[in-house]
């Protein structure tokens, strides 16, 4: 017998239909991208120069594109804001005018520590206008906060559905202006480091970065404070510690799972007094979900207190791969 086409149709159409066998699909883990600068100092010839040119921005505009690129970009800010008394042109006691902080806007910077041994050159008053500034401009600080409970719990910024928790501490906090500690600014103290990075990750973190504003100015290797404290950060859980302070860049390391930047040295200073602390480093670090991928360092140069990239061939450094890539 011999069906003719209708009559095949109710028959094809009970014969179950099978998909070709497909492989499952795994989503791969998003990258994300930050980069680490040195010292900010907003105060004193960097602000005169930006006065002169009517752009409070200007510190920083050159390398805004570079820095707006980075998923989160940070930076160590040197000087405390203030609205109280006058511009300060010279001396090592810094004060950035307010609208200084157009600097850090233009380049997008998201988070910025505020543990160093400028933190409380203008004071309480100072320590405390700092932190509501830069709230109002929508940029995070860390390293400083209104309690010492606050400044030890980090602050947290989520991306690609990670949440990257910042830690930072100083080794001075006083500048020699002060005999007196305020809690309020973290200083280093590695049991209270630890216990930091690991209530950190426990509680709000997918992955820690500790900052360290330790290291002896104009040195080109890193002291036993700073291995010391960075190791013990690594061995506490953290995956990247950045460091700054000694105005110079110092060599970095990979160390099991995590990274070590010893000092990126300056990012907007005015020390024209050497070559080297016109030099220094924005800090590349990508991660794929939790997973340190790749780091490496971005040579800059600075120009009458302006960061640029450096143009000189081969001082971009590759991605580290291997577990060391500088000696300790």
């Amino acid at each position: 017998m011999i069906l003719s086409r209708r009559a095949l149709l109710p028959v094809l159409a009970a014969i179950p239909f099978r998909r070709p066998w497909q492989p499952e699909k795994i989503p791969q883990p998003k990258k994300t991208r930050i980069l680490l600068g040195g010292d900010v100092m907003l105060s004193r010839h960097v602000g005169r120069l930006a006065r002169a040119v009517h752009d409070p921005a200007s510190p920083l505009r050159d390398l805004a594109p570079v820095l707006r690129s980075a998923d989160i970009a940070f930076v160590n800010l040197e000087a405390p804001f203030s609205d109280r008394g006058g511009f300060v042109d010279h001396g090592m006691i810094f004060k950035a005018e307010p609208e200084m902080i157009a600097a850090l806007g233009t380049a997008g910077i998201a988070i910025v520590s505020t543990a160093n041994n400028h933190s409380r050159d203008c004071g309480r008053y100072g320590v405390e206008f700092t932190l509501a500034w830069l709230k109002d401009h929508a940029i995070a600080a860390v390293g400083s906060a209104l309690t010492a409970e606050a400044a030890h719990a980090g602050t947290v910024i989520e991306r690609n559905g990670l949440r990257f928790g910042f830690l930072a501490y100083t080794f001075d906090q006083s500048n020699g202006n002060h005999r007196d500690v305020d809690d309020r600014v973290a200083v280093m103290d590695i049991p209270a480091m630890q216990c930091d990075v690991a209530r950190l990750l426990a509680e709000d973190a997918d992955v820690a970065i500790v900052s360290m504003h330790a290291g002896t100015e104009y040195q080109p290797r890193p002291n036993g404070q700073q291995t010391e404290f960075a190791h013990a950060a690594l061995d506490a859980g953290a995956r990247v510690v950045v460091g700054h302070h000694p105005h110079v860049t110092q060599p970095w390391e990979r160390s099991g799972s995590g990274v070590i930047f010893y000092s990126l040295g300056n990012l907007v200073f005015d020390q024209f007094q050497r070559a080297e602390t016109q030099r220094g480093a924005l800090a590349e670090v990508v991660f794929s979900g939790k997973t340190l991928e790749s780091a490496a360092l971005l040579p800059v140069d600075i120009v009458r207190t302006v960061p640029r990239l450096s143009a000189e061939p081969g001082r971009i450094a590759a991605s580290a791969a291997s577990s060391s890539s500088a000696s300790r």
